[in-house]
């Protein structure tokens, strides 16, 4: 039995297939070989964008979970902040005082503004 090349003229050493990838003469092959260092900067960069991808997404997830904690405490620091003017109300203060059972009275004449000048040192 013989084995007919194809007409195409190209010779059988030329035809890569399944069977040489898999017996490694592909591998082996010279060609093969000059071109492994640019194969190895591609899969270099390859692994260097998919790091960086991993990265920026655990940092962006990051960044969303301070955000939530953010809205968090400025809602709390609004509640207090209401809480805090409901307590220095006037009229609050005096029914604390009351309770309390201070000697406080509460004052009739509105504040004053005192005017002093300034002495001139010699």
């Amino acid at each position: 039995m013989s084995v007919e090349e194809p007409k195409s003229g190209k010779s059988k050493t030329r035809r890569i297939g399944l069977k040489s990838f898999l017996g490694g003469s592909l591998l082996a092959s010279e060609k093969a070989l000059k071109h492994m260092p640019f194969v190895f900067f591609i899969a270099f960069l390859a692994i260097l964008m998919i790091s960086n991808r991993y990265w920026s997404e655990k940092t962006i997830r990051k960044m969303e979970a301070v955000q939530d904690s953010i809205k968090e405490l400025r809602a709390e620091s609004v509640t207090y902040e209401t809480e805090l003017m409901k307590m220095n109300r006037p009229s609050e203060i005096v029914n604390k005082v009351k309770t309390s059972g201070l000697d406080l009275l509460e004052p009739t004449e509105p504040a004053r503004k005192l005017n002093v000048e300034k002495l001139e040192e010699e």
